[in-house]
């Protein structure tokens, strides 16, 4: 049975850095390849209790604190939190030692199992779960994971069996992909973001035009018709060599329960990566009539005092906030703000004026928000997104939406998006109920 190239050798020492799923996967799967581990993390009290109890009867090396050169003194193998820009790791990595994401980690120990990997700045998630309802419709064993919660790696170490991999892969851990090869690889678009984590735009671009890298004939790219633009002026020998494909809105997916022109491409875009593994339109039709939006993208969470609350806390980007106002034909009173990370606030001045009767903005951003809106909309700034959801429903009329839809990280206030989400959930609860 053909393996993947591998990069891990018995004996070789190898470190982790970050505490998160990503992070505690990959060490255990190291340790099992046979890996001296050692694990790296800034602050020694967010690593979780069951985790210190692995690092115990493992044996793993611990160091915590700022990272040093010392951290990574012997490394052949560095694995990097999926979190931690590599521009402040990079100068204390040894020149000798391999880094590699987790996600190319796992690969180069599984038989050949196909997959289907998906990136870009807005929609990944949707797209993926919409593969796996599709290839689930067709009959296929399906292994769902990466970035959007499941580490490929405890596909490895559960000794798991599936027809076809469906793998969300952000510009964090391809950019430290090498051999990463899917069989198909969806782009779905590229627009401003990261600009926080990327030392600059080309290397975000350049991030993640690496799922096309190491394509060979037979392999397939599924691109967005801005994305086959960007790739066009692209050197890359894989997208020369790989079958294209560019999805675009053909309507046939218009009386779809998922709205808006954003969903119908993320719908084409997986009808075309799984028509390759034998889905019809009709499994792929089945598949989205029984699809529910995930947890924090569009989510309804309550309704009442004749105002309908969304949870759109995923919503991190300029162009996932137009989006989702352009899923609303009733006025919209937006939550936004957080930590900014790039994009052209000013690009949604018009929406705002058609969609948004107020904006309430919370959170360490203020400003950047206030340059951009506060001529456009009524506008209000609080230092708690629960005082914002406030004075927005003082200004609420019936049949309006209370949309959080930040445009912005969540790390200002809270630990990530679905904690932001989650407290978004408890505040619509209450004002609904008042």
């Amino acid at each position: 049975m053909e393996y993947r190239p591998q990069v891990v050798t018995p004996g070789c020492k190898a470190v982790v850095v970050g505490t998160g799923r990503s992070g505690q996967a990959a060490a255990r799967l190291l340790h099992s390849l046979g890996a001296s581990v050692r694990i790296v993390n800034m602050n020694e009290e967010s690593v979780p209790e069951s985790f210190r109890k692995i690092i115990a009867e493992c044996g793993f090396e611990t160091a915590f604190g700022p990272h040093t050169a010392e951290q990574f003194a012997g490394a052949d193998v560095v694995v990097p939190s999926p979190g931690v820009p590599m521009l402040k790791l990079a100068s204390f990595i040894p020149d000798q030692a391999v880094v590699l994401a987790e996600v190319e980690l796992a690969w180069s120990c599984i038989p050949h199992i196909p997959a289907i990997a998906v990136t870009g700045t807005n929609g990944k998630t949707t797209t993926v779960r919409l593969c796996d309802a599709m290839l689930r419709k067709a009959g296929k064993r399906v292994f769902l994971g990466g970035n959007i919660g499941t580490p490929l790696s405890e596909f490895v170490l559960e000794k798991q069996e599936a027809d076809v991999l469906v793998l969300e892969v952000s510009s964090f851990q391809l950019q430290t992909c090498r051999q990463f090869r899917p069989t198909v690889g969806v782009l779905l678009n590229v627009t401003e973001d990261h600009l926080d984590y990327h030392e600059d735009m080309q290397e975000y671009i350049d991030a993640k035009l690496k799922l096309f890298a190491n394509m060979e004939q037979g392999d397939m790219a599924v691109l967005g018709e801005e994305a086959q633009q960007l790739t066009a002026s692209s050197n890359s020998a894989g997208l020369q060599r790989a079958e294209q494909h560019v999805f675009s809105d053909t309507g046939r997916f218009t009386e779809a329960p998922l709205k808006g022109l954003h969903n119908r491409l993320n719908m084409e875009a997986a009808y075309a990566a799984t028509s390759r593994f034998g889905v019809t339109f009709e499994n792929a039709l089945d598949a989205v009539e029984d699809f529910s939006t995930a947890p924090h993208t569009l989510e309804t969470v309550a309704q009442g005092r004749g105002v309908v609350f969304v949870n759109d806390s995923k919503a991190t980007t300029v162009d996932s906030v137009r989006a989702a106002l352009e899923s609303f034909a009733e006025p919209v009173l937006l939550l936004a703000g957080g930590h900014y990370k790039g994009g052209d606030l000013a690009s949604l001045n018009e929406l705002l004026k058609k969609h948004v009767r107020a904006v309430g903005l919370y959170g360490d951003s203020r400003t950047v928000f206030e340059a951009a809106w506060n001529d456009v909309v009524d506008l209000e700034w609080h230092e708690s997104m629960e005082d914002a959801a406030r004075s927005l429903m003082s200004k609420a009329h019936d049949g309006d939406v209370m949309l959080l839809s930040p445009a912005t990280s969540s790390f200002d206030q809270y630990a990530n998006y679905k904690a932001r989400g989650d407290d978004f959930r408890r505040i619509a609860s209450l004002l609904s109920e008042q």
